[in-house]
């Protein structure tokens, strides 16, 4: 698996502000619903619910919603960088202001869980958070994001 097929262009989006963690996951589902042609509302419920199972702040300002989408043929993402950080009740109290979601099939078990662990490895590099930090364009974040990096065998 590699980076650029979970990722479109323009499924990322720079906020200049999001006031909250439900506005954060409404605003992720207005852009995978433009990028993906899903439904935003049943996006955002299904993100919602899953955060009520536990929070997906996972800590140093990266954020990693993810939900499972009745209909979705592939595992798809959207990309959020925030101006302003949001509380979102990550594992370190950090406020966040990388978001990076996942949209899987219902039955995607496997891909799921091998998108999520290329996602989450990537953002966990300080190097790569910080050139997203600096690069305030979405084209350029997109580029960052799609060098290269591919699944690699735990």
């Amino acid at each position: 698996m590699i980076f650029a097929n979970l990722l479109m262009p323009e499924a990322v989006r720079v906020l200049s502000s999001a006031s909250s963690k439900k506005r954060l996951l409404s605003e992720i589902g207005e852009l995978a619903s433009a990028s993906y042609d899903l439904d935003s509302n049943l996006i955002l419920d299904s993100l919602l619910a899953r955060e009520a199972l536990g929070p997906t702040g996972v800590g140093h300002g990266v954020a990693l919603p993810h939900a499972r989408i009745t209909g979705l043929k592939r595992v798809v993402g959207a990309f959020v960088l925030l101006e302003k950080p949001v509380d979102f009740e990550a594992v370190d109290r950090q406020p966040v202001d990388i978001a990076f979601a996942l949209f899987a099939p219902e039955n995607a078990g496997v891909e799921h869980l091998k998108a999520l662990a290329l996602v989450s490895r990537t953002l966990r590099e300080p190097a790569i958070c910080g050139k997203l930090r600096s690069n305030p364009d979405p084209s350029t974040l997109y580029a960052i994001l799609a060098e290269g990096r591919t699944e690699q065998a735990a």
